[in-house]
């Protein structure tokens, strides 16, 4: 594993404007549309993240997203993650939102190879209705972290103890989606020796 070199933000362009998949609401990509009108109208689309983990298994890194972000803007996350893009495997995004966010470029064999946890989330983000089906990996990594200045604010390391203790406290800014399957991710964390 090694970190890529510095070439900026990913999106240089309109984020707005990115092509994204479109899902339906039972988890199948049906075509593709602009991020604002995915957001905008509610539609369903999909995310992956990764939960980079220590090698001991002891520690996973959190997060603060940047003031900036189209959506969850400031909060709390413990999964690198983005929207699924056109054609892409949930997994490709994974591994490929793990490198800009985090400047992590795994070999795709030491990340989960299937997800560690999955929610479909019919919420609602800014008055809007907000629909995404998540999948989350997991990557065992103690290199060094580089953060993609445009999408995350600051880091640590922390035990699922004090991650934890953190959501249990509902008004902690974290991101919603994640919220919902956080749990499975820290009780699954038997990672690479089931693999």
């Amino acid at each position: 594993m090694s970190a890529p070199p510095d070439h900026g933000s990913p999106h240089a362009g309109d984020p707005g404007a990115e092509l994204i998949a479109v899902y339906d609401p039972a988890g199948n990509p049906v075509g593709a549309a602009e991020r604002a009108t995915v957001y905008r109208d509610g539609l369903w689309h999909a995310s992956a993240g990764v939960l980079l983990r220590s090698w001991d298994g002891l520690r996973v890194y959190v997060h603060r997203r940047t003031d900036t972000k189209l959506v969850f803007a400031s909060m709390h996350d413990c999964l690198a993650g983005g929207v699924v893009a056109p054609g892409e495997a949930p997994r490709e995004t994974a591994l490929r939102e793990v490198a800009e966010e985090l400047g992590v470029i795994p070999d795709p064999a030491d990340l989960s190879p299937q997800p560690r946890a999955r929610v479909s989330w019919d919420g609602e983000w800014n008055g809007r209705p907000m629909r995404c089906h998540l999948f989350a990996y997991e990557l065992r990594y103690d290199g060094p972290v580089r953060h993609q200045p445009d999408e995350i604010a600051e880091g640590w390391w922390w035990t699922d103890a004090e991650l934890l203790a953190h959501l249990a406290d509902p008004d902690w800014p974290f991101v919603p989606d994640t919220r919902l399957l956080v749990t499975d991710l820290l009780s699954g964390a038997g990672f690479p020796a089931d693999g």
